[in-house]
């Protein structure tokens, strides 16, 4: 659909288990899927990163290029590698709304507890990072107006607006809609 041709993945992946016939779902992707898998994952040739985007929103990916970039240049100084390393992790699992740890000690190549040990000697934890990434966009995202705090929800892996708000309230004290009216950022 993004690219207005029928692409056939080399591979597809899905981490969740399925038992039965699993053909119409290899018939309408194209291939064999493994499930039960580490990790979601589908590989296309390489041929495809030139394919142009028909619906893309390049307004979308403009406003998470300047937010990425504002953060980036607030941090820079005094930031760990890991920590980035991290946040860069987490940032990608956000819109799809399940960020664990153990997804993202894999992406980075360790395991959980040499994650959480390595974050520990610099005196962080994974939940602290989470959570103030969150906050930390979410505050950039609520300066646009044109975006919807539904979708706010949504890039921080929200699954609804109120567990949203309610998490906004407790970093900040204010709910997302008081914020914006204030214009208090």
């Amino acid at each position: 659909m993004l690219t207005g041709q029928k692409l056939v993945p080399q591979h597809f992946s899905i981490a969740h288990y399925r038992s039965g016939d699993t053909s119409e779902m290899a018939r309408f992707v194209g291939t064999k899927v493994e499930f039960g898998a580490d990790k979601d994952e589908f590989a296309l040739n390489a041929d495809a990163r030139a394919l142009p985007l028909i619906h893309s929103d390049p307004y979308l990916n403009d406003l998470l290029l300047k937010y990425c970039e504002a953060a980036l240049a607030d941090r820079r100084g005094n930031v760990s590698q890991l920590r980035t390393k991290v946040e860069n992790a987490i940032s990608s699992l956000l819109p799809h709304g399940r960020v664990l740890v153990e997804d993202v000690a894999r992406s980075l190549g360790m395991s959980e507890r040499t994650l959480a040990r390595k974050l520990s000697d610099e005196g962080l934890n994974f939940t602290q990072i989470l959570q103030q990434l969150r906050r930390d966009l979410a505050v950039r995202y609520l300066d646009d107006r044109k975006l919807h705090v539904s979708k706010i929800a949504w890039l921080l892996g929200f699954h609804e607006v109120s567990a949203f708000t309610h998490a906004f309230k407790r970093w900040t004290g204010k709910t997302p809609r008081e914020m914006r009216t204030a214009g208090a950022y």
